[in-house]
């Protein structure tokens, strides 16, 4: 488990340290407008979406590690392709193709491979847990290796990532049994496809993992200017900022947590996530005070990082065992396509509205997910309960 954890991680920093650098580095690239970086950010997330589920059914056929391998060697050149990009174009070629490396899916499958059912739980924690480590290191890493090299040199750095989780994968994770049920398993597949989009609880999950990732990439399009206008700080010392905001999140979590625990008030909690992130774009928005805008930012991570927390577990304690991979597959889906959404739609509110705009686009979106949660029926509110213990 600690080495596709380390798997997980290193390609997940690659990932996160372009968030808060390309609304600031890609104007500089010949032909750059804020709704074009805007689909630089937010190509990963569509051809993540589209091949999620195609590389996880090759992974069933050939196995899990030469997919995953492929997919690392795809990313690689992505990053290499970015890397030499003199046009916003060949930056949106090689975050294209970055997403093209979808394998999270398989990751997850290979979980399952090598993990007794009793043990698979603690183990998806444990890879859940390393994706919100590498959100905040690349948060850091990201700004001090672009005050050295630029945004060259961040997917430089990621393209190196990519090559070290192949030698991971090579040399330090084991191989998976082969037991012959992969193939059952496939069959059974379209049913448990249809039935997970039939099922309203899993609907209402995926809306809000599409919601919060949406709102993530949308708000990051103005949040790393806003740093240099409103605070007052350089880019390469932006992590002094991003730092802080993460680590001191958990201050606001445990109490979240705690509140949820004490009389079955998860879905009030839940809510009052909701409401935390309203309050943060808002405040992200409209503020002009440099104190202000680093506690909406903080804000923001404290929501943001519950939501993410929460979400996954959800979902899988509203199916059976034998539909949870797909379930999750869906979710993760869900996911990119949030991230491909915000990142596209956001950047032509940029261009044409404003930072006005993409403020009110954010709380239209994050409203209707709280209009969606309203509505959970009691039974499911119970349900949601055990899913966030």
């Amino acid at each position: 488990m600690a080495s596709l954890a380390l798997l997980y991680n290193v390609r997940m920093l690659g990932l996160f340290m372009v968030l808060p650098l390309l609304a600031l580095y890609a104007v500089d690239f010949q032909g750059a407008t804020p709704a074009l970086i805007g689909v630089a950010l937010g190509a990963y997330g569509l051809t993540q979406a589209c091949l999620q589920i195609p590389f996880g059914w090759l992974s069933d056929r050939i196995g899990r590690k030469p997919v995953i391998v492929g997919g690392l060697l795809i990313f690689a050149i992505g990053s290499v392709v970015a890397a030499f990009a003199e046009s916003i174009y060949g930056i949106i070629a090689g975050r294209a193709l970055q997403g093209a490396g979808a394998i999270a899916s398989s990751v997850m499958a290979l979980v399952a491979d090598l993990t007794s059912q009793e043990q698979r739980t603690k183990a998806m924690a444990v890879v859940g847990a390393s994706i919100g480590l590498a959100f905040a290191v690349a948060l850091v890493l990201g700004p001090l290796i672009a005050g050295f090299g630029g945004l060259e040199a961040v997917f430089g750095v990621t393209a190196a990532l990519a090559l070290t989780g192949i030698v991971v994968v090579l040399w330090q994770v084991p191989d998976p049994p082969r037991n012959g049920m992969l193939h059952a398993e496939v069959g059974a597949r379209p049913r448990l496809f249809q039935a997970s989009l039939r099922n309203p609880a899993l609907l209402r999950l995926d809306v809000g993992i599409f919601a919060l990732h949406f709102v993530l990439m949308a708000s990051f399009q103005i949040v790393p200017g806003a740093l240099e206008s409103v605070v007052g700080i350089s880019r390469e010392d932006h992590w002094q900022v991003y730092l802080p905001a993460v680590l001191l999140s958990v201050v606001g979590i445990v109490p979240l947590m705690r509140l949820a625990e004490r009389g079955g008030r998860h879905h009030l909690v839940f809510l009052i996530a909701i409401a935390v992130l309203m309050v943060a774009l808002t405040l992200l928005g409209l503020a002009s005070i440099p104190w202000l805008f680093c506690a909406a930012l903080w804000l923001f991570f404290v929501g943001f990082n519950y939501m993410e927390a929460v979400l996954p577990s959800m979902v899988s304690k509203a199916v059976s065992p034998d539909a949870k991979g797909t379930a999750l597959g869906i979710f993760s889906t869900a996911q990119f396509l949030g991230i491909f959404a915000g990142g596209v739609a956001g950047g032509w509110v940029l261009q044409n509205y404003g930072i006005v705009g993409i403020t009110e686009l954010c709380l239209v979106v994050v409203a209707v997910w709280m209009l969606v949660v309203m509505r959970i029926p009691a039974a499911e509110r119970a349900a949601l309960g055990g899913a966030s213990s």
